[in-house]
């Protein structure tokens, strides 16, 4: 797997948000590690407490975990799509309506956060063998230009932003203990 940064010309502004989150020098230790960071932080936390929304609306944190999951996916197919040369503009994903129809309140958090480590080695591996050209080449993601580069980057950023979200808002009480890795 290559680490270096993609250039803003490589994704849609949008997604600066979650690039930027990410340190390049680390980058394939971050990516690697961020599912046994978060079982780590979350796996201890009862059924009901999984269950706990921090406002009338919002998702529970089966849920949040549950939305990294499917955005895990749709990140790591719209790569795989551009690594393989797809000239045809890949669709948005509206995650309202995902998590909507997702029942990730029917699952355990640790049946959950499995899935995720073994959706992220999966996606380690996947990166870890695309050729430098591979992992440079562009396409199109809802009409904006996109590489496969900037969509690693994009996973590891997303799950680090949902996880800064998790800390800040839902376990702000002391439930979610500091680990060596800080989700700052």
């Amino acid at each position: 797997m290559h680490s270096t940064r993609p250039s803003p010309t490589e994704y849609a502004p949008y997604f600066e948000r979650y690039v930027s989150l990410v340190a390049e020098k680390d980058f394939v230790s971050f990516f690697s590690q961020q599912p046994s960071e978060l079982r780590a932080r979350l796996g201890q936390l009862s059924p009901e407490r999984a269950g706990f929304r921090y406002a009338p609306g919002k998702w529970s944190i089966r849920e949040v975990v549950g939305h990294i999951i499917d955005a895990e996916r749709v990140f790591a197919y719209r790569a795989l799509c551009i690594a393989r040369g797809e000239a045809t503009s890949l669709p948005s994903f509206d995650e309202n309506a995902y998590a909507a129809l997702a029942e990730h309140e029917h699952c355990s958090l640790l049946e959950l956060l499995d899935e995720l480590a073994l959706a992220r080695q999966s996606h380690v591996a996947m990166f870890r063998h695309l050729s430098q050209a591979a992992w440079e080449r562009a396409g199109v993601v809802n009409q904006n230009p996109m590489s496969a580069r900037a969509l690693a980057y994009i996973m590891a950023g997303h799950a680090h932003h949902h996880a800064r979200i998790l800390e800040e808002r839902y376990l702000m009480d002391g439930a979610f203990t500091r680990r060596s890795v800080q989700f700052t």
